[in-house]
């Protein structure tokens, strides 16, 4: 029960700090990952430390939209930046971020997996 109270308090705590609903704040982290660019960016940043010319490559998108990206994540506080003479390097924040991405792929996986087998079922039905 205490570690219930312990929740409701923080969660009141930080909304009233902030001035926002806990439930605006996650629909802003959910908008900064909304795009594949950004998610793509987050896959390539949780097998460690990029600088932007590093990503790039791997990315597949101009330099100009892969920092416009990346700053949107910065914003967001999912990705940290340090500067080493002129390049940026990026990483990820909380590695909570590629746990969630991976949660996310598996439960793709898992719809997908239920859509083939469904699929599957019907094309069965067809064919008997």
């Amino acid at each position: 029960m205490m570690v219930s109270t312990d929740k409701r308090r923080n969660r009141t705590t930080v909304e009233r700090e902030l001035g926002l609903p806990i439930s605006v704040l996650k629909a802003d982290m959910f908008r900064a990952l909304s795009h594949p660019a950004r998610i793509r960016i987050l896959e390539v940043l949780s097998t460690g430390e990029r600088s932007v010319g590093e990503m790039q490559p791997e990315i597949g998108i101009e330099l100009s939209h892969l920092s416009q990206q990346l700053a949107v994540l910065r914003r967001a506080g999912l990705v940290a930046t340090r500067r080493e003479g002129q390049s940026v390097y990026y990483t990820v924040k909380d590695p909570l971020v590629t746990e969630l991405l991976r949660v996310a792929k598996q439960l793709l996986i898992s719809s997908l997996t239920e859509t083939r087998d469904l699929l599957a079922d019907l094309h069965a039905d067809i064919h008997q």
